[in-house]
């Protein structure tokens, strides 16, 4: 029986052995989920998609400004420093965007998980998803700045997939984690919007990594989105060497959230339609 014609047994312990399985078969529902995200995020609204540009222009101008004209923090290699700041936002952006979305996707679709049977895993996942499409959709924006500035990307960008699944995953891990935390503790809701908010700051998004003083570099790169966007700039602008020491730290810390985040969504997942 091929996996587009099955039967759905309920039993005790079928759904644990079928689990990733039923990933597989239920893989329709990823794309009926993933679209219908697209189409509520931009109902209604008056410019619709063009908010995908719209967010990172706005806020490349405010960084741009505020860093740059104000603070006066120089652009490495006379690099233009608005597309310094968009090199570091858009994956920003999409890390941002795909942890507060995942985060709230279980409590958004309650009358699902309590009446049909489903690995839950699909519903933070589907937001994940949506998320890296914007951010593949925002890249028309980085190539309409990089035109604008006439700025050669660097040979360096075919290792920018690298970059990109690295990301997918940090957030995509830290997304299921903390979906399966929200169900059961809803401070959350609260928690996750302060954090992203300071997040940003402690994340080279507005400003350069060697700005971080030597003696705090080894702390500043604990975060992973420091392994990112640094090798999202080094990826796209070429500016530097390879940043080997945050970029290792990122890979070690996207490994350890993607196997801790799927351990606790599944240890967690019984309890969900209970907990909703």
């Amino acid at each position: 029986m091929s996996d587009d014609q099955f039967d759905i047994v309920i039993e005790k312990g079928r759904t644990e052995s079928n689990y990733w399985r039923d990933l597989s078969r239920f893989r329709e529902l990823f794309y009926i989920l993933s679209w219908r995200d697209i189409k509520v995020r931009y109902k209604q609204t008056v410019v619709g998609t063009s908010w995908v540009f719209i967010r990172p222009l706005l806020t490349m101008i405010v960084f741009t400004f505020a860093f740059n004209k104000v603070a006066k923090l120089p652009s490495p290699d006379e690099t233009p420093y608005a597309l310094l700041v968009l090199a570091g936002l858009l994956p920003w952006q999409f890390f941002s965007t795909s942890m507060s979305d995942a985060s709230n996707s279980l409590i958004g679709n309650t009358n699902l998980i309590t009446k049909v049977y489903f690995p839950r895993l699909i519903i933070p996942a589907s937001s994940v998803i949506t998320g890296f499409v914007d951010l593949i959709v925002s890249f028309g924006l980085l190539l309409l700045v990089l035109i604008y500035y006439q700025f050669v990307p660097s040979v360096n960008i075919v290792f920018l997939p690298i970059f990109l699944i690295l990301v997918f995953f940090l957030s995509f891990g830290l997304g299921i984690y903390l979906t399966a935390l929200n169900v059961k503790y809803r401070d959350f809701r609260y928690i996750i919007p302060f954090v992203i908010q300071f997040g940003l700051y402690l994340s080279p998004v507005g400003y350069v990594s060697d700005i971080v003083p030597s003696e705090w570099r080894v702390l500043f790169s604990i975060n992973p989105m420091v392994g990112v966007i640094d090798g999202f700039r080094w990826s796209i602008l070429g500016f530097g060497e390879f940043p080997f020491f945050s970029v290792t730290i990122t890979v070690i810390a996207t490994i350890v959230t993607m196997i801790f985040g799927i351990w606790y969504f599944r240890r967690t997942e019984r309890s969900f339609a209970d907990s909703i």
